[in-house]
């Protein structure tokens, strides 16, 4: 039969010096942990005001995208037939769980992505485009050219947008559709294109600069699928409530793409910059 200790550490019966020693060593490491900010609590409360720290997006001088450039993808909202509001603008932002933002010290994957209705950009909002080719820094982003969609490198952990083909056990939780994260490895799963939203040109389009802050659609090299907001599911994050984000492509009856599948690289420009609710009505004339 096990032993009850009745009393307390005050009272010096049994092993009394061993549980003082001890509580004394438990609040000496504490005290140390506090004083370098590495208890739990410090580091959610360090992660969570690094990712939402103000970020600069990229100003675009001739309207276009670039390697290297920083950009919100964004996506306009959807309406019903009458033009009533069904979804709002959102904007694709890292989706860490309650775990990663206790023990992470910066991004790590893999890590999930979900639509949020902040379209101010933060370091949890913005990612930079980068080339999977010899193409050097500032070169213009081309229709049909494959490029990756990174976060940002230091605290921002350097991931990738990755994807791959759906199966049972590999899909989005709620829609359960091709299934879209952050990994830090790089392959052929983290290539994606751009497409011309309009169908009807996307030959003329094929190896034109990419258009900053205009309506295109996204897509994954290896699947085909378009880069996709499920307005219908909705996941509940540490950073509030949030759409799910899939690779999907959503036709409509003349074959085109629908409105969950546009997005805006949106970036800053010469008079501006970093002022979403100024791009939004460019890419709406589309």
């Amino acid at each position: 039969m096990s032993t009850v200790r009745t009393y307390n550490p005050s009272v010096r019966v049994g092993n009394w010096n061993e549980d003082i020693c001890l509580e004394e060593d438990t609040m000496k490491d504490f005290m140390e942990k506090r004083e370098r900010g590495q208890l739990l609590i410090q580091k959610a409360s360090q992660m969570s005001s690094n990712i939402l720290k103000k970020a600069e997006l990229s100003i675009t001088r001739d309207g276009f995208v670039h390697f290297g450039d920083v950009v919100m993808l964004m996506n306009a909202g959807s309406k019903d037939v009458t033009g009533a509001e069904l979804r709002g603008a959102t904007t694709m932002a890292v989706n860490m769980s309650e775990s990663q933002m206790h023990e992470a010290e910066r991004l790590e994957g893999p890590c999930a992505v979900s639509a949020t209705k902040r379209l101010e950009p933060t370091a949890r909002n913005t990612f930079v485009i980068m080339p999977v080719d010899d193409s050097p820094p500032g070169a213009p982003l081309t229709h049909g050219q494959h490029f990756m969609i990174c976060t940002g490198p230091g605290q921002g952990g350097n991931l990738k947008l990755h994807s791959d083909i759906a199966t049972f056990t590999k899909c989005s939780k709620k829609s359960r559709q091709q299934e879209v994260c952050l990994q830090e490895q790089t392959c052929y799963l983290s290539e994606w294109k751009v497409l011309s939203f309009n169908p009807l040109i996307r030959m003329e389009t094929e190896g034109l600069p990419v258009p900053a802050n205009q309506k295109l659609v996204i897509v994954h090299c290896k699947t085909n699928q378009a880069l996709n907001v499920v307005g219908d599911y909705v996941l509940k994050t540490p950073f509030g409530s949030e759409y799910e984000i899939t690779a999907n492509t959503v036709l409509d009856s003349h074959r085109a793409e629908k409105d969950s599948n546009h997005w805006i690289f949106s970036s800053g420009t010469a008079q501006d910059p970093t002022m979403p609710e100024q791009i939004l009505p460019v890419g709406a004339r589309q």
